[in-house]
């Protein structure tokens, strides 16, 4: 059986774009002449910038999940609560589906984003061709695009806390989880963007061959 002809890429035919202003040069040219800029036709160390902001990500996920997300003074009775209490709380109120969004958000996303980022990295270093190039685009996009979503604890506890400030009776503080959340999602967000997608087809190429 007769194997597909190879499409015709930039590197197979000899040229490099420019990041920034998307003008075409010959491959082996080391600055861009419109605007200046570095050209390279792959990311450099790309796979090595996903692993270190993936490893970011997971140590300071750990605390997230471990400090209070929010605390509530009221009357000078002070309480915090973490992520999974939170759930557990809104549960308790009646506020199941409430319950299920923040558990989604702050939990199963950020969950499902370390497994699919470690899964495609992992992916491109298997003999090529083993995951199809297609599936890895297309969880690659999938993480990209929900990533923006994975917020959500974060800006209701911002918003609390701007809106609730009563004085003594009641106010909204912030806690170490907060931070450590927002920290947590900001560098996942940055594994999946250090990712340069060519890699995806550099590998589904070299199964052809």
């Amino acid at each position: 059986m007769a194997h597909a002809a190879p499409r015709l890429t930039a590197r197979r035919a000899g040229l490099v774009a420019c990041r920034h202003c998307a003008h075409v040069w010959p491959a082996g040219t080391p600055v861009c002449g419109v605007c200046r800029a570095s050209l390279t036709s792959r990311a450099p160390h790309s796979l090595q910038r996903v692993w270190a902001w993936w490893v970011a990500g997971v140590v300071t996920y750990i605390p997230a999940n471990l400090f209070p997300m929010m605390k509530t003074s009221m009357l000078g009775d002070e309480t915090a609560s973490t992520i999974i209490g939170g759930v557990l709380d809104l549960l308790h109120h009646d506020a199941a589906f409430v319950a299920a969004v923040v558990f989604l958000a702050s939990v199963c996303i950020p969950l499902g984003k370390f497994l699919a980022i470690a899964w495609i990295a992992l992916a491109l270093r298997r003999p090529a061709g083993s995951v199809p190039a297609h599936q890895l685009h297309r969880v690659h996009a999938l993480v990209e695009f929900i990533g923006r979503w994975s917020m959500i604890d974060v800006f209701v506890v911002a918003i609390l806390s701007a809106l609730v400030q009563f004085s003594v009776v009641v106010s909204i503080h912030p806690g170490l989880a907060a931070i450590s959340f927002a920290c947590s999602v900001g560098f996942t967000m940055l594994s999946a963007q250090s990712l340069d997608p060519r890699l995806i087809y550099d590998a589904s190429e070299q199964g052809r061959t």
